[in-house]
């Protein structure tokens, strides 16, 4: 190894320092340079724009995919290659409603609000990046008004056969101004899995400020960094999530544009996640919780505002890579096959990095029949409907969605007629009986 002076001790162990690597590019909350790098994925394409078999044999777009750290307000963050108009096109391919915990997880967040803060027939519930209704449904079968607003055209047409009420708009101070005119001020103004995939994240918290009702209510779900950095979950790394959120970091974000943070839960949806509750920081009605100022000091004693806690990430996402690989040629010179379940955002990050094709997976299946008869973005696997695993009765099948596992496995339990096992690549490979 050398002179250890170079190096740093971190976790009881000796690792190079966290590469300073000037981007270019500054940072999209404080415009501080970006120049520490926590992990390179190299080169990706966008994670859900699907071939189809008629554009099999056309060029493909692909973007670098690499992780900075804020080292003044420390936001971890992609740069922006991709405008969010290329990424939520009208042909985007996720739908919410077909991941039944997920909508079990929404129909429960809506009993939960409704108890809490009272929300009646005279109240207004807006939901930004509303996906297909999968969430909204449940408020307007309670008789509370809603509305969605999402920038994707038929994802917005799935919501309106649900009954939901949807404006098809980028979400920002603009169109805050724009909707908050036409309908009213949220009471409650919440967003899930969106808070990241914006790269003017500035302009759009300055849009909930100005779409929420004076004594409203923000909250926000997102993947929690804590539970990526420390659970390896480098494939939800993907261009469509620009920033990459610890609650320190979105804490400082919100309090800027006159948003106080008044309670936090953590959630175990999409590997492990957080939902802040905002509120107008003049607005005295809400108590700030304990929970609040617990987990801030969790994170700053674990160090997430230096660069010390980020320089282990990059070694661990190397070493998933080689086991993923090592477990494939293996099971493969021993003539063994192997099928994917899902085609999630994560899955084309994993497959991409790792250099995984139909060398390695056969196809992949997956429930929306939005995804199938299309090949996976980059390695051109095939997605067929789930029908495909009991017809070919694989040996493997490589969880990709793996944050839904245990939803998977219970809806096919019957490949162990065959003698099949399903495999997780994260938070490392592990077969499971």
């Amino acid at each position: 190894m050398g002179n250890n002076s170079s190096f740093i001790k971190t976790e009881g162990v000796m690792v190079a320092p966290l590469k300073r690597q000037k981007s270019g590019s500054k940072c999209r909350f404080c415009n501080n340079e970006l120049e520490y790098s926590v992990v390179d994925l190299g080169m990706s394409p966008l994670c859900q724009k699907h071939v189809k078999p008629e554009n099999a044999n056309d060029m493909e777009k692909f973007y670098p995919l690499h992780a900075y750290i804020c080292h003044n307000c420390w936001l971890m963050q992609l740069e922006e290659f991709a405008t969010p108009t290329e990424i939520f096109a009208d042909e985007y391919a996720y739908f919410s409603s077909y991941s039944s915990s997920w909508l079990g997880h929404a129909r429960k967040y809506s009993e939960m609000m409704i108890e809490r803060f009272g929300f009646s027939s005279n109240s207004l519930v807006v939901e930004i990046a509303s996906n297909d209704g999968y969430l909204l449904q449940w408020f307007n079968k309670a008789g509370i008004p809603v509305l969605g607003i999402d920038p994707a055209g038929n994802v917005a047409e799935a919501a309106r056969e649900k009954g939901v009420r949807t404006e098809v708009e980028f979400f920002g101070t603009e169109t805050a101004t724009k909707l908050s005119g036409k309908y009213a001020k949220a009471d409650l103004l919440l967003g899930n899995n969106v808070l990241a995939h914006v790269p003017d994240i500035n302009d759009f918290v300055k849009g909930m400020k100005v779409m929420l009702a004076a004594k409203g209510v923000i909250t926000m779900e997102f993947p929690h960094l804590q539970r990526l950095i420390e659970g390896n979950q480098f494939d939800t790394i993907y261009h469509e999530h620009f920033s990459y959120l610890s609650f320190v970091a979105v804490n400082r974000i919100f309090a800027h544009h006159g948003i106080t943070l008044f309670d936090v839960e953590e959630l175990s949806t999409h590997g492990g996640s957080i939902r802040i509750f905002g509120k107008h920081s003049d607005d005295d009605s809400k108590e700030v919780t304990t929970r609040v100022t617990e987990l801030l000091q969790r994170e700053k004693d674990l160090g997430f505002e230096t660069l010390e806690y980020y320089s282990l990430f990059e070694e661990r996402v190397k070493e998933t890579k080689r086991k993923l690989l090592d477990f494939l040629i293996e099971v493969k010179r021993e003539g063994k096959t192997v099928a994917g379940y899902g085609a999630p955002g994560k899955g084309n990050t994993l497959l991409n990095y790792c250099g995984v094709r139909t060398d390695f997976i056969d196809f992949t299946v997956d429930m929306s029949p939005h995804k199938q008869d299309n090949f996976l973005p980059g390695t051109h696997i095939p997605i067929l409907h789930p029908e495909k695993i009991k017809e070919t009765q694989p040996d493997y099948i490589l969880i990709l969605p793996w944050n839904l596992k245990e939803e998977i496995m219970a809806q096919h339990s019957y490949v162990k007629s065959w003698g099949g096992k399903f495999v997780v690549p994260i938070p490392e490979l592990k077969v499971l009986d």
